[in-house]
């Protein structure tokens, strides 16, 4: 019987994490960029292969941090990791092992008998790796370490066997086509929030979210998808609009690029900015957001 088992990543932020599901997948699931705490969202991915199905969980970076945001980040990656069948500590080779660290592998304790251990970034020049197991060994002696580098797909195949040699005997949970469960207006917000921080990283890294408003299918099958940019200040909604609207325009048109490569139509975007001051304050609006 085929095996089945929910996968979570735990790692710090810009481990590779998203780099990793992506990778697995051979696909783009999570959006990737130079910004730590990319991802803000459980989101999943899915791997068949005759062996079964994994169900990959990308998860926020472990940050330790009082801010509402930041909080609710940790709290999002804490509850996936403590309810997957396996975990995968991600630890990130290029740096040294910190305060973050050892705070993280305190949280992953309760799940080390469930832990496989990945150490990324093994290809860098200078990658820390001896101080890594060190690391490792002496918090969780019994987990399986293995090395990869996932932007350039080396040591995947291991750790794929391990994930599925640790699986169990189970049904399929998604139908074999799919490699992730994400509803479109989810996706089509992420990328957009992905050209984002992409162009706005020094400026406003995490003011920003996107706001799905509606869509409508055209008679010649595009989707017209409308979003609200919102930040916190005026001034950042100058910088997003861009001198004569440069820059929402060069956001709109490189997400509309890397939706025709995701959808098999047409998705046309209508880009709005408006300004919440207090939107990082909201309790409410945190949880909706961030799930």
């Amino acid at each position: 019987m085929p095996k089945s088992a929910f996968v979570a990543i735990a790692g710090r932020p810009s481990a590779g994490k998203s780099t990793l599901v992506n990778a697995l997948c051979g696909e783009k699931v999570s959006i990737v960029t130079p910004v730590p705490q990319t991802t803000r969202n459980a989101v999943r991915g899915i791997v068949n292969r005759s062996e079964g199905q994994l169900v990959l969980m990308d998860t926020p970076g472990f940050h330790i941090s009082d801010k509402r945001l930041n909080k609710r980040l940790r709290d999002v990656a804490v509850d996936a990791f403590s309810d997957a069948d396996i975990v995968i500590y991600l630890i990130d080779a290029s740096r040294a092992v910190g305060p973050e660290e050892e705070a993280l592998a305190g949280a992953l304790a309760a799940a080390a008998t469930r832990l496989v251990v990945v150490i990324n970034k093994v290809d860098l020049p200078g990658a820390k790796v001896a101080a890594a197991r060190l690391f490792v060994a002496g918090r969780f002696p019994a987990a399986p370490i293995l090395e990869i580098s996932a932007l350039k797909l080396q040591g995947l195949d291991a750790l794929l066997a391990a994930l599925y040699e640790r699986a169990v005997e189970g049904p399929a949970w998604y139908p074999e086509e799919y490699y992730t469960d994400q509803e479109p207006a989810f996706r089509i917000g992420e990328i957009i929030r992905e050209k984002i921080m992409l162009h706005t990283r020094d400026e406003m890294p995490h003011a920003v979210y996107v706001s799905y408003e509606d869509s409508r299918r055209a008679s010649d099958g595009s989707l017209h998808a409308s979003y609200d940019l919102v930040v916190e200040r005026d001034s950042q909604k100058g910088i997003l609009i861009g001198k004569g609207g440069s820059m929402i325009k060069r956001i709109r048109e490189e997400a509309e690029a890397d939706l025709a490569q995701i959808f098999d139509y047409p998705v046309i975007l209508k880009l709005s900015v408006r300004v919440d001051p207090d939107w990082k304050k909201d309790e409410k609006r945190l949880k909706d957001l961030i799930f």
